[in-house]
């Protein structure tokens, strides 16, 4: 599998499990969705909002390359978060509409993505004004490792709470030959 096929398998995955948690969170009551339960953004909801602002900055900061990929357009206007923990959504069905529009773009943006789009650099600051230059591939793999890592965390969190997420590894998704 070449780097544009992986991508567009990491892209199918994240909106796979993204429906598979926002599914799974709607057998909670939205107490047992907002309870402090000692992670890192506090609650299921908290760390659900967490994958949405982390993935909200880096397509904006995607969407600033000059390459301005078009299927990029429908992050622009969304507002830029403001902290790593802000919690813009405090119901699961507000979160879910936002997650929607998310994934479809991630998935219509890789699509597009060439070679020379990979192998380009992006230019952009950290929450902190930090800049930095990287090289956009990788700058991608970090983007969906991310939001594995933070599923797994609300997954468990899911667990603890009495709801079982299912199988959630990618393997799932990895055609048989």
């Amino acid at each position: 599998m070449d780097r544009s096929g992986h991508l567009r398998l990491m892209a199918r995955y994240n909106t796979w499990m993204n429906d598979r948690l926002i599914e799974v969170a709607g057998k909670l009551a939205p107490e047992a969705l907002n309870a402090e339960r000692g992670a890192y953004f506090g609650s299921i909801l908290g760390s659900m909002n967490h994958l949405i602002v982390g993935d909200t900055l880096w397509l904006k900061r995607f969407a600033d390359h000059p390459a301005k990929w078009p299927a990029l357009q429908p992050v622009i206007a969304l507002p830029r978060p403001g902290s790593l923990d802000e919690r813009p959504f405090d119901s699961l069905a507000a979160l879910a509409v936002r997650r929607e529009l998310l994934d479809r773009t991630i998935e219509a943006w890789v699509e597009t993505l060439t070679d020379a789009d990979l192998d380009s650099t992006l230019r952009y600051q950290s929450m902190s004004g930090k800049s930095f230059n990287r090289e956009v591939y990788p700058l991608l793999v970090h983007f969906f490792n991310h939001q594995t890592h933070h599923r797994g965390q609300t997954t468990t969190l899911m667990t603890q709470a009495g709801v079982d997420v299912g199988v959630t590894d990618l393997l799932a998704l990895i055609p048989q030959r």
